[in-house]
């Protein structure tokens, strides 16, 4: 089923032309990775997709009624609302289908909008509607559900608008870097409810472990055309190469025929017959294909540093705490030279806070930290470069100095530097704050790398990176000579460039794992564990129990809860009446307490009567 037809559509910023004369289609169960330079038009495709902006030129044909979501970097959410508010008063769709069905019981007589209520129960699987909210924020680590937007972080923001995209269940999901603030256990889960629930799905995301088990096809931008891959992350790879191997080829023979024709240009005389000017009318197609230039770049760098020494950094059974809450305990590690180790673990076991012990920018509750005299630390954090207003981008190399220094006595100029980091001369003039999020993480990562270090930490480089600059940023990686400490939940990245891994389990514990995360991951599923409980279905399953249920969507809430209410009250009445029997009170301590029994009688009654006029109202 075709659900929506890009027409040639094209996109300019100015004078800047992301992309011209576009098409493709979205049908039914297809799960699509879109895959393209940061700068290229990737977050345009995607607004322009869910309807939040229109094309220069051509069209968008979606299928009448089509339901669209979509998934934003930054979305836009009331802080006013509670999280739980904030899922109530989302445009959902199930929502109404909810509110009409309990706006048809409070008419029971008219018969045929009960029934039309009851079956668009059924058909938008809205029985279930808590539940799912519920399964679903839990997952994404949302249990205070009275907290306000205003308090939550980004990345919490982030989950919640992930979560509100779920719950709509819409027929076409577009989402922008929708693993980015989640742990691995979140991608996971994440990967796993796309496997199983038929989802179309059209994203934009850096994370290629996710595209590969996610996505059925890759489409990619590149160098102004569209190109379509039926099959997952591998697919596009092996078959982009051969691709650009072809293209090579041609360019090859259009620069020999290029030759060729510039020859008899130059000979032609003025005089021409019609063949001559038809071969002159195709010259130019020659020459553009002969001059023809792909714009894959590396960085190449040869950082001047300082040669580790025997001693690095040693770890004397460190430990730290938050309150009651121990992130690692009497933790002891010696580094040696040329290591590469990658740290994962859920959000909040501690391993920025682990970094930061290790820089000296934290103290440890117990221990000590030993840093070798010959270790430079470069340490890149999540926070980002230090924008400053006005300060354009070769300033900021600037700083460091008009030439850097690099091995056997060579030099680099600031310029050169950033041609290197893939800002050309243009764009080393632009102002910062003018950036994209990718541009500004590796122009930081730029600022780290010229200071020279030899132990260098990664917290979170791949984020908001696009896939073009994750392979030249792990290719440099990949050659760094000195000892090499990341954090990261991008589990490709790590398996390109790191040989084991600190596990942080929560609860104080860190294991020191020796291999990588897809060897982390075969052990993690080989070893025998608990099954974990299936999360129980409602007692009262009040659709199974009875086809006419006559009970609202709140009534079925409260129904749910009451008996446990009750049950609470019941044992608060049991240990106030036992104090009578022990406790020493005066006259006015007893009459204080007794009138306190007595409200904890009348709650009781009160809920009793109504547990049994909702239950009689079930069976009716």
């Amino acid at each position: 089923m075709n659900y929506l037809s890009v027409e040639n559509i094209s996109k300019s910023f100015g004078e800047r032309i992301l992309f011209q004369n576009i098409s493709f289609g979205i049908n039914a169960g297809q799960k699509i990775g879109f895959v393209a330079k940061n700068g290229t038009g990737k977050t345009s495709m995607l607004n322009m997709l869910s309807g939040l902006d229109n094309p220069d030129t051509g069209n968008i044909v979606y299928r009448k009624g089509l339901k669209v979501a979509f998934l934003s970097q930054e979305p836009n959410l009331d802080p006013k609302q509670t999280i739980e508010e904030t899922i109530f008063l989302a445009d959902n769709p199930i929502l109404k289908v909810i509110e009409n069905y309990e706006k048809a019981i409070e008419n029971p007589n008219d018969s045929e909008a009960y029934q039309n209520a009851f079956d668009q129960m059924d058909a938008h699987n809205a029985w279930d509607f808590e539940t799912r909210y519920k399964q679903i924020l839990s997952k994404l680590k949302l249990d205070d559900l009275s907290q306000k937007v205003a308090n939550l972080s980004g990345g919490q923001k982030k989950r919640l608008a992930l979560a509100n995209a779920l719950l709509t269940q819409p027929d076409l999901l577009v989402m922008d870097e929708p693993t980015n603030h989640l742990d691995l256990e979140m991608i996971e889960w994440l990967e796993a409810l796309f496997a199983k629930e038929n989802f179309t799905l059209f994203m934009v995301t850096h994370d290629r472990y996710f595209l590969e088990r996610v996505c059925n096809e890759i489409v990619e931008l590149d160098e102004g055309n569209l190109y379509s891959y039926k099959g997952n992350y591998s697919y596009y790879l092996e078959k982009r190469e051969a691709r650009i191997e072809t293209q090579t080829t041609e360019t090859g023979k259009a620069k020999q025929l290029y030759k060729k024709e510039l020859e008899w240009m130059r000979r032609q005389p003025k005089a021409r017959t019609t063949k001559s000017k038809s071969r002159i009318d195709d010259f130019q197609d020659i020459k553009n294909k002969a001059h023809q230039r792909r714009n894959d770049h590396e960085v190449q760098l040869e950082l001047n540093m300082e040669r580790l020494g025997s001693k690095v950094v040693e770890l004397h059974k460190i430990s730290k705490s938050f309150g009651d809450k121990d992130l690692f305990n009497k933790f002891e590690y010696n580094f040696i030279q040329g290591e590469r180790i990658g740290i994962i673990g859920k959000n909040g076991t501690g391993k920025s806070t682990f970094l930061n012990i290790l820089t000296g920018n934290m103290k440890p509750d117990g221990g000590k930290v030993v840093i070798g005299d010959t270790v430079k630390f470069g340490y890149y954090t999540q926070k980002g470069i230090n924008i400053k207003e006005g300060q354009k981008v070769i300033d900021v190399i600037r700083e460091f100095g008009d030439y850097i220094p690099l091995k056997k006595g060579k030099q680099i100029s600031a310029a050169q530097l950033l041609e290197r980091f893939l800002f050309d001369r243009k764009r080393q003039y632009d102002f910062v704050e003018k950036l994209s999020g990718g541009e500004r993480k590796r122009l930081y990562l730029c600022t780290v790398l010229i200071k020279n270090p030899n132990f260098l930490i990664l917290d979170e480089p791949t984020n908001d990176l696009d896939i073009v600059t994750l392979n030249v940023l792990e290719s440099f990686l990949m050659d760094f000579p000195g000892c090499l400490l990341v954090v990261s939940h991008d589990r490709y990245f790590m398996d390109k460039i790191v040989d084991h891994l600190f596990v942080f389990r929560g609860d104080g514990e860190v294991e020191d794992f020796p291999g990588n995360y897809s060897d982390f991951r075969t052990y993690e599923d080989s070893t025998p564990k608990e099954k974990a409980l299936e999360e129980a279905k409602p007692k009262n399953d009040w659709k199974a129990n009875n086809d006419k249920v006559k009970l609202s969507y709140n009534e079925q809430k409260e129904y749910s809860k009451i008996e446990k209410e009750i049950a609470k009250l019941e044992k608060e009445r049991e240990t106030l009446q036992n104090k009578f029997a022990t406790e020493n009170w005066d006259g006015d301590e007893i009459d204080k307490q007794s009138i306190k029994l007595q409200k904890i009688i009348d709650k009781i009654n009160t809920k009793t009567e109504r547990y049994f006029e909702l239950m009689e109202k079930l069976e009716s």
